[in-house]
């Protein structure tokens, strides 16, 4: 029998990634594009949206060139993405200027005042300058032309789809910013109150749902993917979780990047102080990002003068520091060098190391960095935890802090949870191939899809031998920040 495979991409802020994934979850053939989002000091941040469609082609192209039987078998594409960016389209479906990116803080001004003006409404306490309704308040005050000719939103991979296939499509995690703003509670709903089209929101379908197939006349090697289904998938977070098989109820993640994110997935809505409450189609997201992670790791590094020591990354010369024998008392390291977001919100928070004396060493420094990353997750997993009235079974670990061994133990040590690594290195493309197989059929639900390609490559328990050490360090924590 010939293998099958879908085509699965993730659009991330650096890279434009893209794969062959097979029916058993592995990669036969893989790219990557270089990308780069600008932000200049007044807070603009923008990209052309022709530069990722151009991507697409380009990647497209090299995966044909590469494994051209492959290619010609592809079953369905999925494509995944970063989220907060509005590409905006007039009615003939151009893009009427640049997209305006997650990274952009120009409607601040405008947010607050809106803010104020919704305060009736539910969704004002979510406005801030990233959110959707106030970039197009924004634009309503400073581009009315570009106002006026404003016909949809869509988020970038959702641009990308409706390239492919001539369809304006979203799914509601994605679009559930901009939805929430449609509602109306007796007075005129966000939308009135800014002018926005109905049309302003494209059609909502689940991340499974198929958007269309692939049209004709597409350039380069594209045109051999004609009459292929294209489905929705969703956002970049979504689609690495459901990568690590953590998009089921009972579940925890963690995706390590530059920052964090950390969330338990629930069967049913649910709160808890500092955290975000997020539905993902049936079921409920619990936590959210952080301002720590590999960045945290890559200033100690700094700090310690790494390229200095002729470590080539910041992460060779933690593995390097991780390796030496730490003190037996060890320190404590508050995590917040530049406020921090899930679960305080504060942006004045700052960092600190507790309890050093002269013997200690750039190894217990090191250690201590990564342990009050850890100790911040457990803070996140706890509060989740108590809302949902359980624990969570297992934390699944992606991202690229995934692939330290140390880092992994000291997280399942801290947060007294099993910790397990995937076996896909990407675990954004994996995910989008999930949601292309679900779509196709391969399989039944996302679920046995999950159970099928989402691997398990490493389990790490948690060391009875530290929880006491860990319980009464992270109780210290907690006394530090009420100070």
């Amino acid at each position: 029998m010939s293998m099958k495979v879908v085509l699965a991409c993730d659009l991330g802020g650096t890279s434009f990634r893209a794969a062959l994934v097979d029916t058993q979850g592995n990669t036969q053939a893989e790219t990557v594009i270089a990308g780069f989002i600008p932000v200049d000091p007044q807070g603009r941040s923008e990209c052309d949206a022709e530069i990722w469609w151009t991507n697409l082609v380009e990647a497209a192209d090299r995966l044909a060139r590469a494994e051209p039987e492959l290619f010609d078998r592809i079953e369905g594409i999925a494509i995944c993405g970063f989220t907060r960016t509005q590409v905006l389209l007039s009615s003939a479906g151009q893009a009427i200027r640049p997209a305006i990116t997650w990274k952009d803080t120009r409607a601040g001004a405008v947010a607050t005042r809106l803010k104020a003006q919704l305060a009736h409404h539910p969704e004002a306490e979510h406005i801030n300058a990233f959110h959707p309704l106030a970039r197009l308040a924004w634009m309503a005050e400073e581009e009315p032309n570009h106002f006026e000719a404003l016909d949809c939103v869509l988020e970038p991979k959702d641009w990308l789809n409706f390239r492919l296939t001539g369809q304006r499509a979203s799914d509601p995690v994605s679009m559930a910013r901009l939805s929430a703003c449609t509602e109306s509670s007796g007075n005129p709903s966000p939308f009135q109150v800014v002018g926005l089209k109905p049309t302003a929101i494209p059609n909502i379908i689940d991340p499974c749902a198929q958007v269309a197939k692939v049209q004709p006349g597409l350039p380069g090697t594209l045109s051999r993917l004609q009459g292929v289904p294209v489905f929705c998938a969703s956002n970049d977070t979504w689609a690495a979780v459901t990568g690590l098989g953590a998009m089921r109820a009972g579940y925890a993640y963690n995706i390590s990047g530059t920052t964090e994110v950390l969330g338990v997935v629930g069967p049913t809505a649910s709160t808890a102080e500092g955290l975000m409450s997020v539905d993902w189609c049936g079921l409920w997201q619990l936590g959210g990002p952080s301002q720590n992670g590999a960045d945290t790791a890559a200033w100690l590094m700094s700090v310690l003068g790494g390229a200095e020591r002729g470590f080539e990354s910041a992460a060779q010369g933690i593995d390097h520091l991780l390796a030496l024998p730490r003190h037996p008392q060890p320190i404590l390291f508050l995590p917040y060098l530049q406020g921090e977001r899930v679960p305080y919100w504060n942006p004045d928070l700052r960092g600190a190391f507790i309890g050093l004396e002269r013997q200690h060493t750039a190894t217990d420094l090191a250690y201590a960095v990564l342990e009050g990353v850890a100790f911040l997750n457990r803070i996140v997993l706890e509060r989740a935890e108590a809302s949902l009235g359980q624990p969570v079974s297992e934390i699944r670990f992606g991202g690229g802090a995934s692939s330290n061994p140390v880092w992994a133990q000291i997280k399942a040590d801290i947060c007294n949870r099993p910790v397990v690594v995937g076996h896909a290195k990407e675990s954004g493309l994996l995910g989008a191939a999930i949601i292309a197989w679900t779509g196709t059929g391969q399989s039944p639900s996302l679920a046995a899809a999950q159970d099928q390609l989402a691997a398990v490559a490493t389990r790490y328990e948690p060391h009875s031998v530290r929880r006491g050490f860990t319980t009464r360090y992270f109780n210290c924590l907690g006394a530090v920040r009420r100070r």
